[in-house]
């Protein structure tokens, strides 16, 4: 015969859905309604969805090329592109080796090439040194950053005259142009990223009390280098797009003169040769670089990996 106790008890745990249990009794499993568990993933392990871009696609880069090479042998072949406008991939092959053979190509390349290097490299030279001044002192930054902004505001396709004044129109104003080309996204984003170090990595280095030379080595030059390689993907780009300027302009060499020569005999094949060494130049510079960030931050955990 059941007691009184027993009853309160059979009516707690009806009015508690089997949450509860008497402290004297036997543990007993919570009853869940079957709606609740399937809703909340109670009667089964749930997958976890991905948010992320996905796993990479083996030579993901070179499709996007490959499709509009295809779709210019495609129109060609088929009449549907001008020859007199845009000559067909075959017609450039033929130019390619007919420059080749006659030397013209690769004089021409080396000329740009160095060019291209050396205004790179004092660019990259002299933004790296602004961007650690004035990321790490605030005088370097009240003497250094306002003048870059203002260059930064000035388009350096725009001081071409007054630089060919300054220097004439020889080999020093077309490296000059090139290097001021590169010098900003250098400085912008190494600049940027030092001033993005979490300062706690600071106050620990204090704490652990770095020498000055310890605490660039250590915690500055790891913190901005995600900086300084994206400006140098930048500063790449901007160094081609100069030279393709600068050589146009009373030059007697280089591949800008080469396309520059043959617009004005209407060689529309050797100037898509040009136009095609352009774009082989940039895409393997670009990789390099980003062949680069990944070896030098392969520590990183991002979207991207």
């Amino acid at each position: 015969m059941a007691t009184t106790w027993d009853a309160d008890e059979a009516k707690l745990s009806r009015s508690s859905g089997g949450r509860i249990a008497h402290a004297g009794s036997r543990a007993t499993r919570p009853v869940v309604p079957a709606s609740f568990a399937g809703s909340a993933g109670l009667a089964g392990p749930r997958a976890r969805r991905r948010l992320g871009p996905g796993p990479a696609i083996p030579f993901g880069l070179q499709i996007g090329p490959v499709l509009l090479v295809l779709t210019w042998v495609v129109g060609s072949a088929l009449g549907w592109i001008d020859p007199r406008i845009l000559s067909a991939p075959w017609t450039v092959v033929e130019a390619f080796v007919r420059l080749i053979e006659q030397g013209r190509l690769q004089d021409n390349f080396v000329t740009s090439a160095t060019r291209a290097l050396l205004g790179l490299s004092i660019g990259l030279l002299i933004g790296t040194i602004l961007a650690v001044i004035a990321g790490l002192s605030r005088i370097g930054e009240a003497l250094i950053d306002g003048p870059v902004q203002i260059k930064r505001a000035i388009p350096t396709l725009a001081l071409i005259p007054l630089l060919i004044l300054w220097f004439g129109i020889g080999e020093s104003m077309k490296v000059t142009t090139i290097a001021l080309a590169v010098i900003v996204p250098i400085y912008i984003h190494t600049h940027n990223a030092l001033r993005s170090i979490d300062s706690r990595y600071v106050e620990l280095a204090e704490t652990l009390r770095m020498s000055q030379k310890d605490f660039i080595l250590q915690v500055v030059l790891p913190g901005a280098l995600p900086g300084f390689l994206l400006g140098l993907r930048f500063a790449v780009t901007l160094c081609w797009v100069s030279l393709v300027v600068v050589e146009q302009i009373n030059a007697t060499s280089g591949l800008g003169y080469m396309i520059d020569l043959a617009r004005n005999y209407g060689q529309t094949d050797v100037i898509l040769v040009g136009l095609v060494v352009y774009v082989l130049l940039g895409l393997v510079s670009d990789g390099l670089v980003r062949l680069l960030e990944r070896r030098a931050l392969s520590w990183r955990r991002t979207l991207a990996n």
